[in-house]
């Protein structure tokens, strides 16, 4: 089954800030690359292009950082230039119906989407929400053609440097709660109970016109909701979201003992013994990841988000990035373009494209999926390389100065060149 695993630490566990992470896992042949998108004005009336249909474009679009599958338009997870994240969860719910085979918003699209357009966590909940009850959610989730029947519904965690969110849908309904301290950890099963802020409007009532719910006393969104997980809860292992549920808690609270950091968040991310971090000997792979960490408008410092843009957290690296006056990325993450790209003519997904971008290919070198990896003197090396950019970042943060901001322009770029040249230097 569709697997991914999403995390958030807030005070206290953390020493002030916000923390965001999490584990895209999908299939090993596609590639996933981190882009950058620029703010941007748009026309009245103009549309945007999604995966798959346009709606209408907002009048103005935050600058975003994505990551994203190559293919599509939307966006695994990601921030925009007001310390606003994002990830999405594949869930599965009592609403799932043919219809979701049906061409409409991918829960990636709506990620991307919140991102554009919402300035806080709570606006981009209400962005989200608003296009889910306009246009629905559905449609081809991969660019198989043998995973065509393979649709599920979505779970957000939204996240700012102030409060978090879970807002979790099935089919065009909708809940949103709000956390703000302590930990909260996601993966593919509904977890909303009584203790939502927000709803889609006539949600009691069609819960009781559907036979889901009696009525009387709370609706529990998961408990009325959620489908019938029996099958899911038989599987061995990691392949249980229940196990990677408990796991996830488990390892947050022994990180929120002794004070959530970035590294916190990482090491979560690369924990293979829980199955959070996936290789892809059964089901999906860990296609990258990202940590974000987020602070308060107040304290007037920039959010600092890291991704991989490579498979196999365990075996990659995280490298910085900041939004600045004038920001910009290399293309080293950026896969292809294709003139008739099969994810975009029809019918889709009649062949296939190599979308391997630079950085991914350098990566495959020292085989990030392999069981038999040997190599753990680059590992070390790798890792030392990290720590010591994740000890700088910190540092710096910490006595943040604006008028030093052009200092942070070509942070991510910088990481990723220093990553290639490793690759050149060490691996043949």
């Amino acid at each position: 089954m569709s697997s991914c695993d999403t995390f958030v630490a807030l005070p206290p566990a953390t020493n002030g800030c916000i923390i965001f992470g999490k584990n895209s896992d999908r299939p090993q042949s596609e590639i996933q690359e981190v882009i950058h998108v620029k703010a941007e004005d748009h026309e009245n009336g103009s549309k945007v292009q999604c995966t798959y249909i346009e709606v209408a474009q907002a009048g103005h679009t935050y600058a975003v950082i994505l990551s994203k599958p190559a293919w599509m338009w939307g966006a695994e997870m990601g921030a925009n230039e007001h310390g606003v994240c994002i990830g999405n969860e594949a869930i599965y719910t009592k609403m799932a119906s043919d219809e979701d085979k049906e061409e409409k918003l991918l829960g990636m699209d709506l990620v991307r989407l919140g991102l554009e357009r919402g300035r806080t966590g709570r606006e981009a909940v209400e962005v989200i929400a608003e296009l889910l009850v306009a246009h629905g959610q559905g449609g081809p989730c991969y660019d198989d053609p043998s995973k065509a029947d393979v649709i599920y519904h979505n779970s957000f965690l939204i996240v700012d440097g102030t409060e978090a969110w879970v807002l979790e849908t099935a089919g065009k309904e909708w809940a949103a709660e709000r956390i703000t301290s302590g930990t909260r950890n996601l993966t593919n099963m509904m977890s909303i109970d009584t203790n939502y802020e927000l709803s889609s409007p006539g949600l009691k009532e069609l819960a009781k016109a559907k036979g889901f719910w009696s009525g009387e006393g709370e609706l529990d969104f998961t408990e009325v909701f959620s489908s019938d997980l029996s099958s899911v809860k038989t599987c061995p292992g990691s392949e249980n979201p229940a196990n990677r549920l408990k796991a996830g808690k488990e390892l947050m609270k022994k990180y929120a003992d002794s004070g959530f950091t970035t590294s916190s968040m990482m090491n979560i991310l690369r924990d293979e013994e829980s199955g959070i971090c996936r290789l892809g000997a059964t089901g999906s792979t860990t296609m990258a990841s990202q940590v974000s960490v987020l602070y308060p408008p107040a304290s007037g410092k920039p959010s600092c988000h890291w991704f991989t843009a490579t498979p196999n957290p365990a075996r990659s690296v995280f490298k910085p990035f900041v939004f600045t006056p004038d920001t910009s990325i290399p293309s080293l993450t950026v896969s292809p373009v294709f003139p008739d790209d099969p994810a975009k003519t029809s019918p889709r997904f009649q062949k296939s494209v190599n979308r391997g971008h630079m950085l991914y290919a350098a990566h495959q070198k020292i085989n990030p999926l392999d069981d038999n990896f040997k190599q753990e003197s680059l590992r070390n090396l790798l890792m030392g390389l990290e720590s010591d950019c994740v000890k700088e970042v910190e540092g710096f943060l910490a006595e943040y100065d604006p008028s030093r901001v052009n200092d942070l322009e070509g942070l991510f770029g910088d990481a990723v060149e220093t990553e290639m040249k490793f690759y050149r230097k060490y691996v043949n």
